[in-house]
């Protein structure tokens, strides 16, 4: 037994280290549970604890690479469960049940109503000192109305939409796994500026100190927080009686959270008594997590599908017996990369245990039978020319090398067509596919030369004449492009679409001036890096894609180069939208989708943010009566809740 503890303390410090200090994961969250428990279970049954052991540490030793310093007062884990049970015998009395949201834990420090010094968690005894990145957090007030010292912690983390914006700005192998590895490493960035172009979001969760001031109930402190400019964690106050409901209505607000949650947290709202319980050497006594329980379902793998991307990237996807995991059928979960292969000891026919990682993305928990010797494609799966293994930061990846590869050239077209490059309707895959095949498109520049095939175009089966003039309008409509989003429809490497839009403002819309720029410009942008500098300026020198984009340029029309100053622009912003923040919810009648409408805001001198705070001005729903957790969280702040056609009366529209 000795043997295995010392095996689970060694395996749990790896997971540890990676995931507290690399910002990377070597395990998944419901295998690092089922280690955990066991260790401790041991640890019970034989009295033999290690000085070493996860069980008596919180979290991983800081990084040399920033300040340490020591907390004021130690900052302990919680226990968990996943049996509501345990939450109602829990609960004595009155208490708060809020999100646990799945970032990187900090420590504020205000002093004269300014921010004067931010901590990481850490080891829970030493984090590492971050002021400088917390100073650049979204929501985070940079001064407060409360003069006397206060000290706060609360959750860093970074919301879905600008998690998918980041991955998009880089190279496939470089991409972040989930938004809490990339909370982590960003927060720890030795560079503000990276922190700042990331978007990072506060929410306080526990009131450590107001000095003057005085609360009965942890509840009052959280509304304190929140009248000095704070966005707080949502909350919810449960009894013994109300805790099952309310525990089901906040699973059913998952699907709609703008950031990640690893559960919920119990913590009884009275501070007296919360104090009188006392705390274990690791754990206080008056508040426990929650962690739903992992639907897990037993399925056998029916083989394993190559998909290649625009880039080359070969990436695994496991097929398997289709299973009903919360309420929907799934039969297919991506294996990330060939690390992940390789950990699993995959073989088709093996039995795997699957769930959804945060009740929302099918996963493969374990493999039961780890036979081994799933074969790695020597051959790209559609060109059959051969595909290179390579390992970036210890994950492997397989790539194919052919730069002709008929799917890259089709991933490519696709990219080009999408609704932020081009756009244009009636592209869809299969079109462009056929279109391919019959010799019509060759590369991009051949969209806007198609309608020489009109008679071959009508013939094909699914279209006709109706469907030709629809896609010649979407055409001649896309020739008229801004810069920012042809850029990101050239499909340089590592540049998504908010680094094109960064790319066109910075050198004034004029493409001239970025095609002739080095790598010292565009590094000097903010937000920007030698790689993605690297790719912009070696995209531009190749003669292939000079060819490709001179012939582009033939056939579109981009904005002339213009400059316009910050007070040009507001004079030009609609007075109702300028300065002001919107959340978008729901469903819309009028605009095409939330993006559509985000855009229109955003060109008038609006803001629109991902989750409804003090700072919102209004919350755009056509459902008003709805009980989302938006809405109940604009009520809670007075917030108004307009239409979509109210929003439209307000702007004259």
């Amino acid at each position: 037994m000795r043997s295995r503890i010392r095996d689970l303390i060694d395996l749990l410090k790896q997971a540890n280290e990676a995931y507290y200090a690399k910002g990377r994961e070597i395990m998944n969250d419901q295998k690092y549970d089922a280690l955990y428990d066991e260790l401790v279970a041991l640890e019970t049954q034989t009295g033999i604890i290690y000085g070493d052991s996860p069980t008596q540490n919180v979290g991983y030793a800081a990084v040399d690479f920033l300040p340490k310093e020591e907390h004021d007062r130690p900052m302990l884990s919680l226990g968990k469960t996943k049996e509501i049970a345990d939450l109602i015998a829990f609960s004595e009395k009155e208490s708060l049940l809020s999100w646990k949201l799945d970032g990187l834990t900090i420590v504020l420090t205000y002093e004269n109503g300014e921010l004067y010094k931010a901590i990481t968690r850490g080891n829970g005894l030493v984090g590492e000192v971050v002021t400088n990145n917390a100073r650049v957090f979204v929501n985070l007030p940079k001064q407060i109305p409360f003069k006397n010292k206060l000290v706060l912690r609360g959750e860093a983390v970074i919301r879905y939409q600008d998690f998918e914006r980041i991955n998009a700005d880089l190279a496939p192998e470089n991409q972040y796994k989930n938004p809490r590895n990339l909370s982590s490493g960003t927060v720890r960035q030795l560079n503000n500026e990276i922190t700042a172009a990331r978007k990072v979001h506060f929410y306080g969760f526990t009131l450590v100190e107001a000095v003057g001031r005085n609360f009965a109930t942890k509840s009052e402190q959280l509304v304190f927080l929140q009248d000095n400019g704070f966005e707080v964690v949502h909350f919810r106050k449960v009894t013994p009686a109300t805790i099952a409901q309310v525990v089901a209505e906040f699973e059913q607000e998952i699907p709609q959270n703008p950031y990640t949650t690893d559960g919920l947290v119990l913590t009884i709202d009275d501070i007296a008594y919360s104090q009188s319980l006392g705390a274990t050497a690791k754990a206080p006594r008056d508040s426990i997590a929650f962690k739903w329980r992992d639907e897990l379902k037993e399925t056998t793998l029916l083989e394993v599908e190559w998909s290649v991307s625009r880039t080359g990237l070969i990436n695994p996807i496991a097929v398997f017996e289709p299973v009903d995991l919360e309420g929907t059928v799934v039969r297919r979960a991506s294996l990330h990369n060939i690390s992940i292969i390789e950990e699993l000891q995959l073989g088709i026919g093996d039995t795997l245990e699957v769930y959804k990682a945060n009740m929302i993305i099918p996963q493969v928990a374990e493999n039961l039978s780890k036979s081994g010797g799933l074969p790695i494609p020597a051959e790209c799966p559609v060109c059959q020319e051969a595909t290179e293994l390579k390992e970036t930061n210890g994950i492997k990846t397989l790539l194919c090398s052919n730069p002709n590869c008929p799917t890259k050239k089709l991933r490519s077209l696709e990219h080009f067509v999408s609704r932020n490059a081009m756009n244009i309707e009636g592209l869809s895959s299969a079109t462009l596919e056929k279109f391919i095949q019959n010799g019509f498109i060759a590369k991009p520049a051949d969209i806007f030369k198609l309608a020489g095939y009109q008679a071959q175009i009508i013939s094909l089966e699914g279209f006709g004449q109706k469907s030709y003039d629809k896609l010649m309008q979407a055409i001649e409509k896309a020739r008229k492009i801004n810069l920012g989003n042809f850029i990101y429809a050239l499909g340089i490497p590592n540049v998504g679409l908010s680094n094109a839009k960064l790319l066109a403002i910075s050198f004034q819309n004029d493409l001239e001036q970025l095609k002739k720029a080095d790598t010292a410009e565009i590094e000097a942008i903010e937000g920007f890096g030698p790689i993605i500098a690297e790719s912009v300026v070696n995209y531009f020198a190749d003669p292939e894609n000079q060819n490709n984009l001179q012939e582009l340029l033939n056939e579109i029309e981009l904005p002339a180069k213009q400059v316009v100053s910050k007070g040009e622009a507001d004079a030009l912003a609609d007075p109702f939208l300028l300065g002001k923040s919107f959340v978008i919810t729901g469903s819309l009648e009028h605009y095409a989708n939330r993006d559509e409408l985000k855009d229109f805001i955003e060109q008038n001198g609006g803001k629109v943010i991902g989750s409804v705070s003090s700072k919102t001005d209004y919350l755009i729903n056509n459902d008003i009566t709805s009980n989302s957790s938006k809405n109940k969280k604009a009520k809670e702040l007075n917030i108004p809740i307009i239409t979509e056609a109210e929003f439209r009366e307000k702007i004259g529209n």
